[in-house]
């Protein structure tokens, strides 16, 4: 296999033309998770009572044991299939996950990262595109009919920007024209912290440092242009290896001290909760 060059790797922005290679990518990434989630959700000791109750009940209704054991099981997981995305978004995402048009917009401001293993430094963001200017034959229709077209504009720019609020920012690593990772910015909700999730290589490129690049740039970006000193992340409860991976990037379990320190106040982030409120989540917390 021919490793990657990490200096030809740019990261941008996510455009509305890469809306389905990111889902693709995603999903490809969360091939098993959503199953280990369900299973940890329904062997918790409280899913595990309400389903041995379910059981004993139906139990007296269909006169079988199988029968009994099988069916509040089987609703069970449909239920947390079909609801577990919906509710709690992808890789820890606490928005839905169908929202990637908000992600786009403005993508051509700042729409760069630095590499820093880039022989040719990029500059960061580069020249906006102009917005495109009306046209003069606009200035020929009906005032009424210019009035409805701006008004319709407005309220659409109003929900894309709603929407932008809402989606934050998804950054991916390009390799000529192809998109083999991404990592989602949570939007900013409180002053001096950055909140990441949903990061995914396309499984050719795993272990060839392109998640590690994309955490690490966006991070330094977030500190230098919104003076974050402290960055969330939020990793599957069953991922051993995204525990593993931001461990290695000095990123510590939320909580979790060296000897003879102490908790500070202020190191909390509410990890994402799932069927009957337990946490589906890890939080790895880093100081930058």
């Amino acid at each position: 296999m021919v490793r990657l060059d990490l200096g030809s790797v740019v990261l941008r922005r996510m455009t509305l033309d890469d809306i389905e290679s990111v889902k693709a990518l995603i999903k490809e990434g969360c091939e098993g998770t959503e199953n280990r989630l369900v299973l940890h959700l329904l062997t918790r000791p409280l899913a595990l009572f309400m389903l041995a109750v379910l059981s004993s009940i139906l139990r007296c209704i269909v006169h079988s044991f199988v029968l009994a054991l099988v069916i509040p099981v089987f609703l069970a997981v449909i239920y947390l299939k079909l609801t577990l995305p919906r509710s709690t978004g992808i890789l820890g995402a606490h928005r839905r996950y169908w929202d990637y048009v908000g992600s786009t917009y403005q993508s051509e401001k700042d729409s760069e990262l630095v590499n820093p293993y880039s022989r040719m430094a990029r500059p960061v963001g580069g020249k906006a595109k102009p917005q495109p200017q009306p046209q003069e034959k606009a200035k020929r229709r009906k005032k009424g009919e210019k009035d409805k077209a701006k008004e319709k504009e407005k309220h659409d720019l109003e929900d894309l920007e709603d929407r932008a609020r809402v989606a934050g920012e998804v950054w991916v690593a390009d390799s000529d024209g192809e998109v083999i990772g991404c990592l989602s910015r949570e939007p900013a909700n409180r002053p001096g912290v950055t909140r990441v999730c949903r990061l995914v290589v396309q499984s050719w490129y795993r272990r060839e440092g392109v998640g590690g690049l994309l955490v690490q740039c966006l991070a330094h970006r977030e500190k230098e242009r919104r003076g974050s000193r402290r960055v969330y992340a939020h990793v599957p409860f069953p991922s051993r290896v995204g525990e593993a991976f931001f461990r290695k990037l000095g990123y510590r379990l939320q909580g979790e001290v060296a000897d003879g320190e102490e908790v500070e106040d202020n190191d909390y982030e509410q990890p994402q909760r799932g069927w009957l409120g337990y946490p589906i989540t890890k939080v790895f917390v880093k100081d930058i």
